[in-house]
């Protein structure tokens, strides 16, 4: 185990998702989501099968007990993808970034809710503050509350990307059941073999021919799609979940920045009082979760027979 580069991955993997999702949206004024989930899907799976050869993880990594628990997650997933891409779209890159943490939080719900897992009182609490900040996010979006003088593609785009969080976390549900029985590599794989497949069922609604420079985009979205999940992969073998997932939120701040000096945008107050409440709740459930595992293991060594 080494923290410092486990962080260090995670770190290099949150760059380089923000980029993906940078080229994502430079393209979507031209394609449509659907194309974009298939181009980030299935140029990720060369680069995908590259990292299971040089690591000699190749029949692991194809190796599968259950195709029908990697098509649910590949399903949900993509549902996930499409609806953040067209977010992209429709909403600056800091509010989309701020509306996807909603996923951890609603994983939490679900994970109760489908998998029996207990839920107390802290994070029960922790949840109702993510959420209560997704709301502010949401607000200007709101016709309720905005008076009635909405911009409706953004409200549009709110909805989809909200939508992308659910389906984001029912993915995460699966993903649960199969990290029992399948290994990391397989599950990763899958996912960008089933959402590549499954994008091609939007083929007929409106697909384009891009041009060099959309087409150079999108590869490269896919391309670093890989990249990232083998460094998000690779960063969980060198420190515990604990200590790597809170670095996920420093996505914020890069797309604070990459949607000030790339697309001009300048979030409000709103979004980031709402974006500062979810990331809190996020950290104080890692921070749950952490003290439990802790005491979890105390008692075990403590039950474990000494001599």
């Amino acid at each position: 185990m080494n923290p410092l580069h486990g962080i260090m991955l995670k770190l290099a993997s949150v760059a380089v998702f923000m980029t993906m999702a940078s080229l994502i949206k430079a393209a979507s004024d031209t394609v449509p989501p659907g194309e974009a989930v298939f181009f980030r899907s299935a140029f990720a799976v060369p680069v995908i099968l590259v990292w299971l050869i040089v690591t000699r993880g190749v029949r692991a990594g194809l190796a599968t007990k259950n195709p029908l628990g990697h098509f649910w997650r590949g399903l949900m997933g993509t549902c996930a993808m499409g609806c953040g891409f067209a977010g992209l779209g429709l909403l600056p890159l800091p509010e989309v970034t701020a509306l996807g943490y909603a996923s951890p939080l609603l994983t939490v719900v679900f994970a109760a809710m489908f998998l029996g897992e207990t839920v107390r009182l802290f994070r029960i609490l922790s949840v109702t503050l993510g959420l209560a900040g997704v709301l502010i996010i949401l607000s200007p979006r709101l016709t309720a509350v905005s008076g009635g003088a909405i911009d409706h593609a953004e409200a549009l785009g709110a909805v989809v990307v909200l939508a992308g969080a659910v389906f984001s976390a029912l993915a995460q549900v699966f993903v649960r059941k199969l990290v029992n029985e399948e290994r990391t590599s397989a599950i990763v794989f899958y996912f960008s073999v089933n959402s590549a497949l499954l994008s091609l069922i939007s083929l007929p609604f409106g697909w384009v021919l891009p041009d060099a420079a959309t087409a150079v985009m999108l590869i490269g979205a896919g391309l670093l799609g890989g990249v990232g999940q083998i460094l998000l992969t690779s960063s969980y073998r060198h420190a515990d979940a604990s200590v790597i997932a809170p670095f996920e939120y420093a996505s914020m701040l890069l797309a604070l920045a990459v949607g000030y000096f790339v697309f001009d945008e300048v979030p409000t107050v709103v979004v980031l009082s709402g974006a500062a409440l979810v990331v809190a709740a996020g950290i104080l459930i890692i921070w749950r979760e952490s003290r439990l595992g802790l005491e979890r293991d105390r008692q075990r060594k403590a039950m474990t027979p000494q001599g």
